[in-house]
């Protein structure tokens, strides 16, 4: 490890590569070192932008000994094993998701982080958004109720997904729940608190082409219950996303695959309508992400309708409350047009996570567990899907946490 400063290699030079590096080029104690990529003539152009040097592979990468962190963003059927490669030449690695295309595959990459002493941080961007950071800590504080289901569809884009593209083979992608789907049970996984128990899943195909269509249900834990819904069907200006989050006498709207906006509602008391008026006074600390720059046009507003719904006792699911208060919070990270924005800095917080835990110790947010479980679950809906029977979510021995 190179003193004051890490370095970094980057093995894909494509359109995501270049995203990557230039999210984290501005950060303190890194230095982009090299690039390397089968196209050489990409590389090349990549590493004069940044002023590094190029090679047309991982081999090319570990042979210079001033790069410390190896960055992964070629298609998902390389990932296990040159993360593996890197892990074992002794470097820490930053991974596109998902980390594997099967739960085994992610174990062994897992065993070999836990062996190597080296820092994993799978790419699961949504763990490093401010908007689905500041519903955790609400919830760990007991304002919102851990949520009871997790919705979420996805109508995106497949403009620029030509018939040839790998995207669409389920040998180098995995298929659009491993390839896509892995960031939202990782997401439903960091909300609902728990690994889902078992799945069921439907997949549907474009006439004449391939799967375009898919969707899951996912029983976690305690009945909590995850939906999930994937798309690739529309033009880019088309595209929409929506997340549900239901906590019983509240509920989360969040927008966008990227949340730049969320609302909530909630029924509530004397002493939750005071906590929930002080919301805006806390907006740096709710939304605070280490490694994230704020745009500074973040914001949190608070409406309470005092007596909107009588004293009467409210009861659901056995649950019975007194919450005459009807509340109306808006957290906006600027809207639609802060997801470019958005996008980047959570990549750059997620590298700033591997960076902390690299100097300092620790383990990152998005560690080879959370890359693993999401690969399970995905495998698990991908093999519902064609059986079109329920499939338990089953993690290879020895890798609970």
């Amino acid at each position: 490890m190179n003193p004051g400063h890490l370095g970094v290699g980057l093995v894909g030079c494509g359109a995501f590569g270049a995203y990557v590096l230039d999210a984290v080029a501005d950060l303190p104690g890194l230095r982009i070192t090299a690039v390397a990529d089968a196209d050489t003539g990409r590389a090349e152009s990549l590493a004069a932008r940044h002023g590094a040097a190029a090679g047309d592979g991982l081999d090319a990468l570990l042979a210079h000994q001033d790069v410390d962190v190896v960055a992964l963003a070629t298609p998902p059927h390389t990932h296990a094993e040159l993360t593996i490669r890197a892990l074992r030449a002794g470097r820490h690695v930053f991974c596109e998701k998902p980390l594997a295309m099967t739960a085994a595959d992610a174990a062994r990459v897992g065993e070999e982080a836990a062996a190597s002493g080296r820092v994993l941080v799978v790419d699961h961007v949504l763990r490093y958004n401010p908007l689905l950071r500041a519903v955790q800590r609400l919830t760990a504080e007991g304002l919102l109720e851990r949520p009871r289901r997790f919705l979420f569809e996805n109508d995106a884009a497949d403009q620029d997904l030509g018939p040839g593209h790998w995207f669409w083979d389920p040998a180098r992608s995995g298929g659009i729940f491993v390839e896509h789907g892995v960031h939202f049970f990782d997401a439903a996984r960091a909300l609902l608190g728990s690994v889902p128990e078992s799945v069921q899943a439907t997949a549907v195909s474009r006439p004449g082409g391939p799967v375009d269509m898919v969707v899951a249900e996912a029983v976690h834990p305690g009945g909590a219950l995850a939906t999930h819904l994937h798309s690739f069907t529309h033009a880019h200006r088309a595209e929409r996303q929506l997340m549900r989050l239901d906590h019983g006498f509240a509920q989360s709207l969040i927008t966008g695959w990227i949340p730049t906006r969320g609302t909530i509602t909630a029924w509530t008391d004397d002493d939750g309508a005071a906590r929930w008026e002080r919301l805006p006074s806390r907006t740096g600390e709710l939304l605070h992400v280490p490694g994230f720059l704020p745009s500074g046009r973040e914001q949190i507003t608070v409406h309470v309708d005092r007596h909107a719904g009588g004293t009467a006792p409210a009861a659901g699911r056995g649950v019975s409350r007194v919450v005459p208060h009807h509340v109306e919070v808006t957290v906006d990270l600027g809207g639609e047009a802060a997801k470019a924005a958005v996008y980047r800095q959570s990549v750059r917080a997620a590298f700033a996570d591997l960076l902390r835990c690299a100097t300092g110790g620790g383990t990152p947010v998005a560690d080879a567990y959370a890359g693993l479980t999401a690969v399970a679950v995905a495998e698990a809906a991908t093999r519902a899907a064609e059986a079109g029977a329920v499939r338990q979510v089953v993690l290879p021995a020895g890798s609970a946490r």
